[in-house]
Formats: structure tokens, sequence, C-alpha cells
């Protein structure tokens, strides 16, 4: 169509579209910008393709942190969780030991008591024992010196003494 125009503008004033120099300049200047835009539209979408695989491989990087962040995460609360158990289930054994150790402490204690007061009544009975042994010893004394004053008076003094020893020798056998 240019073409027509063209012979048609010979045609009408002589002059020719494709003799001007401003249209070959203007052809050229599209041409220029076609060319360069081409090769600039080339390195613009490399660029942007470079840009957009760092992109999408910081995405990919993240997504990978995420998940381990969340894989470390669940692990961390499983491990919280576990030591939670093994925590109570300690507790439960040591109130269970405090227990036991609280009847065996009790149960000991009045097993002590018992063995106290068994000591003490052994004591008690010992000390009854003595006093009677020393009264009776008194009493025994106190015979003989009343037998010997008796017999002093009612036997002379020849025949008090022998009957005297005689007694005296006798009296431990009859008492005990």
């Amino acid at each position: 169509m240019m073409a027509y125009a063209a012979e048609a503008g010979e045609h009408a004033g002589g002059h020719s579209l494709l003799g001007e120099a401003e249209f070959w300049v203007a052809v050229a200047f599209v041409i220029f910008v076609v060319v360069i835009a081409r090769k600039a539209y080339k390195a613009l979408t490399a660029l942007l393709d470079a840009r957009t695989a760092r992109i999408a491989q910081s995405i990919n990087q993240a997504e990978r942190l995420r998940q381990e962040a969340e894989t470390a995460l669940a692990a961390h609360q499983q491990k919280q969780q576990e030591a939670l158990k093994e925590a109570q289930a300690i507790v439960a054994q040591a109130r269970i030991e405090a227990d036991r150790l609280k009847t065996k402490a009790a149960a000991d204690l009045e097993k002590q008591l018992a063995q106290q007061e068994k000591h003490a009544l052994e004591r008690i009975a010992q000390a009854e024992q003595k006093a009677l042994d020393e009264v009776r010893n008194a009493a025994v004394d106190v015979a003989i010196a009343a037998a010997r004053a008796v017999l002093k008076e009612q036997i002379g003094q020849g025949k008090a003494q022998e009957l005297v020893d005689q007694a005296i020798a006798q009296m431990p056998q009859r008492m005990h």
C-alpha cells in the first residue's frame, strides 16, 4: 500500500516519499528502536528471569527452613511432653516413697516406744525387787538385833552367845 501511495505521490506532485531523507531516517530510527528494544527485552527478560529464579530459590529455601522449624518445634514439643510425663512420674513415685517412709517411720517409732516402755517397766520391776530385798534385809537385821537383845535378857551370857551365833548362821537359809 505504501508503494501504491508512493506511486500516487509521484504522479501527483513529482515528489516521492521514498526519496525523502526524513522518511529513511524515520525508518532507520524505527528499525533501530525495534532492534534495541528486542535486545533490551532479551536482556531485561534475562535479568527478570534471574531475579525470578533467585526469588523462587529464596522462597524454596524459606519454605524448607519453615518446614525444618516446624519439625524442630514438633520434636521440641514432643520432648517437652515426655519430660512433663517423666516429671509427673517422678513426683508420683516420690509421693509413694514419702508415704512408704512415713508409714515405716511411724511403725519404727511405735516399735521404739514399745521397747522403751518395756525397758522402763523392767527397770521399775528391778527397782521394786531391789527395794523389797533391801526391806527384807533390813527386817532380817532388825529381827536379829531384836532376837539378840531378847536372848541376852532371858538367857545367860555364855549360853546366849552360843544361841545367837547358831541363829545367825541359820537365818539366811531360813529366809530364802
